[in-house]
């Protein structure tokens, strides 16, 4: 168990640190980041437990919305997310209470149905 948290307790701060250097740099964000950042929320989105998305997950959630600020930036992280959530077939229902459960204001959806022309 002591191991399983340390292993835990370092993943964390690994995304962490992810997310602060994905600060410094001014450059369009790639799809393999925006996943990257987003990594925190794979057990809650494929509908394991826990029952809400977690700090992490919010944090990153956050760090996405932020940092895709322009329509381009959205649009194409839109059909990143979108793609992945195709692939990882995950649950909707949870994907779309992260904005409310982690109070982020007009996020990116993580839908396979969206129509990412239509983000602005």
């Amino acid at each position: 168990m002591e191991k399983k948290m340390r292993g835990l307790s370092a993943l964390a701060f690994g995304f962490v640190i992810l997310i602060l250097i994905s600060a410094c740099h001014s450059e369009a964000m790639t799809c393999p980041e925006a996943l990257v950042i987003l990594l925190p929320c794979k057990p809650f989105l494929e509908g394991a437990l826990p029952d809400s998305p977690g700090f992490l997950c919010c944090l990153g959630v956050q760090k996405l919305t932020q940092e895709a600020s322009t329509t381009e930036t959205r649009r194409a992280v839109c059909q990143c997310l979108k793609n992945a959530a195709q692939e990882f077939h995950i649950n909707l229902d949870k994907a779309k209470q992260i904005p409310q459960l982690c109070h982020i204001n007009d996020p990116i959806p993580i839908d396979p149905n969206v129509d990412c022309n239509t983000l602005p």
